[in-house]
């Protein structure tokens, strides 16, 4: 019965690569100031910031950084200072001690084989200790060098909603994205999700009576009432 739903849930809506453009374009124009929401002023700030909004929010993340970047301005700052400094700095972001052992690893790196520079390729940026894929995904994006389409809950959450995938892990997420978004979009499609994640299509309840989407999206409540009710007019 469920899957029959979903059938003739994704035959109403149309195809993905059919929805997919004005779907963009639609959340583009609700979800104008749709990008990042860390605050940095240069690479290495960028990937702190980001190394340090896991398992937080990016306010939490944006409190802590103000006086953070104050007092580490450069990879040699993180190795300064006692480990357990670095984890009193960084204790309102939570899983402080693996965060500084991250970050000072991660610091090393940078000094040891890049000449303390982050380096903007996927594949230097995951021998980072403590950068995965899509930690380096948002690094390498939002310095204009996007290799990927990040995938974080939201993203994961709105894809699965809309019917771009059936899958679960973020790799295979991230691939079925790939065949779909048009690369010129892999970088601003992620925050467009995200933003409209946080404010319309939330996990619990989300608003589809306020979603500019509902009418391409085969989860919506609101298309699936509009349906329903002319199905029951026919009989």
């Amino acid at each position: 019965m469920a899957r029959s739903y979903v059938h003739e849930a994704r035959k109403r809506v149309g195809p993905r690569r059919e929805r997919i453009r004005p779907i963009i374009e639609r959340l583009a124009a609700d979800h104008p100031d749709a990008v990042i929401a860390l605050r940095f002023r240069s690479d290495l700030e960028l990937l702190v910031s980001v190394m340090l909004s896991a398992q937080t929010t990016d306010v939490t993340v944006n409190r802590v950084t103000q006086r953070l970047f104050a007092k580490y301005r450069r990879p040699e700052d993180y190795l300064a200072v006692p480990e357990a400094e670095l984890e009193a700095d960084l204790r309102p972001t939570g899983t402080y001690r693996q965060k500084a052992r991250n970050l000072r690893a991660a610091m090393r790196v940078l000094l040891e084989e890049f000449n303390g520079q982050v380096p903007t390729r996927l594949d230097e940026l995951v021998r980072l200790p403590g950068v995965g894929r899509k930690t380096a995904n948002v690094v390498a994006a939002e310095r204009g060098a996007t290799q990927g389409i990040v995938v974080d809950t939201h993203v994961r959450r709105l894809s699965q909603r809309l019917g771009f995938t059936r899958q679960h892990d973020p790799a295979r997420i991230e691939r079925d994205l790939q065949r779909l978004v048009p690369r010129a979009d892999w970088a601003r499609f992620p925050h467009l999700l995200i933003w409209h994640g946080r404010r319309v299509c939330n996990a619990r309840k989300p608003r589809c009576e306020r979603c500019v989407v509902n009418d391409l999206c085969p989860s919506s409540r609101v298309t699936g009432m509009v349906h329903a009710i002319a199905q029951s007019k026919r009989l």
